[in-house]
C-alpha cells in the first residue's frame, strides 16, 4: 500500500546513479515490499521500493541493473510513474535499512556499450545525415539501426573513427538544460520528451537526449568493434562489441584462427589465401568424383538393364545430383519404373522414382504407407524418404 501511495502523492525515488554512475553501493530505507502474481494468479517474487537507489531501471534500451540489497538478489529493476522497483524471490521488511550492491560488472559493461553506441551513431548522424530508430543492448550483442545503407568502406571507417573517440579519452558529460537553452542546442532524439530533458554530450562525437548512465570518459569504453552491418528495413542493422565483449570476441576468433592455421600448416596472416587454395583443390576434387560416379552408374545401369522390367539402384553414399541423373537416364531407355535409393537399412533410404509407364504419385503413397514414408511429387516423378529392408522395397517394385 506504502508504493501505491507513494504513486498517488507523486513522491520519486532518489537516483544516485545520475549523480555517480560508478557508485557500486549505497544506503537506503525500504518504503514498501509487495508480493508480485502473474496472470494466474501464481506467486512471482517481490517488487521493492527503497527512498534512494543506485539501481539503474530499464530503460532507453538498457536493462535494468541487477545486485543486492543485504542478501536478497535484485534480479531487476523497473520503473512506473517515478518510483523505482527493484524485483526480489525474497522479501524485505518495510521501514528497515538496507545495504545495496550492484553487479558492477554488469552495469560497467552495458555502459560500455550503451557509450560505445552514442559515439556510433552519432558519427553516422554527422557524416551521413542517418538516424538512430532503433537500439537494442542484450546480454551478447548491442545493435543499432539506421534509417539509411552505409557501404563495407563506410563501417570500416566508422569503426576507426569511433575507436579514435575512445582513444582521445574525451569527458562523457551530462547537461540538463532549460527549455530556452534546449531552443538552442541540435541533439538527437528519437522520441519527444516532456519535462526536463537530459542531455548526454561527448565532446566531437555526439550530443543526445538519454536516460541511461555512462562511462565518465570515453577511454573507459575500451574498444569499438562493428561485428556486423547488415540491410534492414530500408535501412541497416549494425551489430557491436564494445570492452571487454570486444576483447573476448577477438580472443575466441584468434583462437580458431589459431586452431585453421596448424591444421593447414599455414601462418595465421595466410590462413584466408589457404583456405581458398583448399577450396580450389575440393572442387576439382568433386569434379574427378562426379565424373567416377558418372562411368560407375553408367556401368550399373547396363547392368541392371538386362534383368528385369524395372531399374532399382541401392547406394549407401551417393552425390544426390547423380543419383536423380542416374533416374532421368534409366527412364530414357526402361519401360517400368526407375529408381535410386540412397542410405542403409537401419537408418533408411531417401529416394528418387522415375517412369513413363507407370503413375508414381499413386505408387509411392502405397510405397509411404508400407514403409513408413514421406514426400511425392509429379505421375512421372517422385521424390521421398522411407525406413525398410532393401529387399521388401525391391521386391515390392519388381511385383508391379
Amino acid at each position: 500500500m506504502e508504493a501505491k501511495e507513494m504513486n498517488l502523492s507523486g513522491q520519486e525515488t532518489e537516483r544516485l546513479y545520475y549523480k555517480d554512475s560508478h557508485r557500486k553501493e549505497f544506503e537506503a530505507t525500504v518504503l514498501s515490499c509487495e508480493e508480485k502474481t502473474t496472470a494466474k494468479g501464481e506467486k512471482a517474487g517481490y517488487r521493492i521500493v527503497l527512498d534512494r537507489t543506485a539501481f539503474f531501471p530499464e530503460g532507453g534500451g538498457q536493462f535494468g541493473d541487477v545486485g543486492w540489497l543485504d542478501d536478497v538478489e535484485v534480479t531487476d529493476t523497473r520503473e512506473k510513474d517515478g518510483v523505482i522497483y527493484h524485483e526480489t524471490k525474497k522479501p524485505l521488511i518495510p521501514g528497515s535499512r538496507v545495504k545495496g550492491k550492484l553487479n558492477f560488472e554488469v552495469r560497467f559493461d552495458r555502459m560500455q556499450q550503451h557509450t560505445g553506441e552514442h559515439i556510433l551513431s552519432g558519427l553516422v548522424h554527422s557524416r551521413y545525415g542517418y538516424d538512430n530508430v532503433g537500439f537494442h543492448l542484450g546480454a551478447e550483442i548491442t545493435t543499432l539501426d539506421f534509417n539509411g545503407e552505409l557501404t563495407g568502406d563506410q563501417v570500416k571507417e566508422l569503426e576507426l573513427l569511433a575507436n579514435r573517440g575512445v582513444f582521445e579519452n574525451v569527458p562523457v558529460q551530462v547537461l540538463y538544460p532549460t527549455k530556452e537553452q534546449l531552443k538552442n542546442v541540435d541533439y538527437r532524439s528519437k522520441i519527444d520528451i516532456e519535462g526536463q530533458v537530459r542531455i548526454v554530450s561527448i565532446p566531437g562525437y555526439d550530443i543526445c537526449a538519454c536516460c541511461a548512465p555512462h562511462v565518465d570518459r570515453s577511454g573507459e569504453i575500451g574498444l569499438v568493434k562493428i561485428v556486423s552491418c547488415e540491410r534492414h528495413r530500408g535501412g541497416c542493422r549494425m551489430t557491436i562489441l564494445c570492452g571487454m565483449r570486444a576483447l573476448l570476441d577477438y580472443q575466441r576468433k584468434q583462437q580458431s584462427v589459431t586452431e585453421v592455421s596448424v591444421s593447414l600448416s599455414a601462418k595465421p596472416e595466410k590462413v584466408g589465401e589457404a583456405v581458398l587454395q583448399l577450396k580450389e583443390r575440393e572442387g576439382r576434387i568433386r569434379e574427378q568424383l562426379n565424373r567416377a560416379q558418372e562411368r560407375y552408374l553408367n556401368q550399373k545401369l547396363e547392368e541392371l538393364m538386362g534383368e528385369e522390367r524395372h531399374v532399382v539402384l541401392f547406394e549407401k553414399e551417393l552425390d544426390h545430383v547423380a543419383a536423380r541423373n542416374f533416374v532421368n537416364h534409366a527412364v530414357e531407355r526402361c519401360e517400368g519404373i526407375c529408381g535410386a535409393f540412397l542410405g542403409t537399412d537401419e537408418n533408411g533410404y531417401h529416394y528418387i522414382l522415375g517412369s513413363r509407364s507407370v503413375d508414381l504419385r499413386a505408387f509411392s503413397k502405397s510405397l509411404n504407407e508400407r514403409f513408413q514414408g514421406k514426400g511425392g511429387g509429379k505421375p512421372e516423378m517422385v521424390q521421398g524418404s522411407l525406413v525398410g529392408k532393401s529387399e521388401e522395397i525391391r521386391r515390392m517394385i519388381m511385383e508391379i
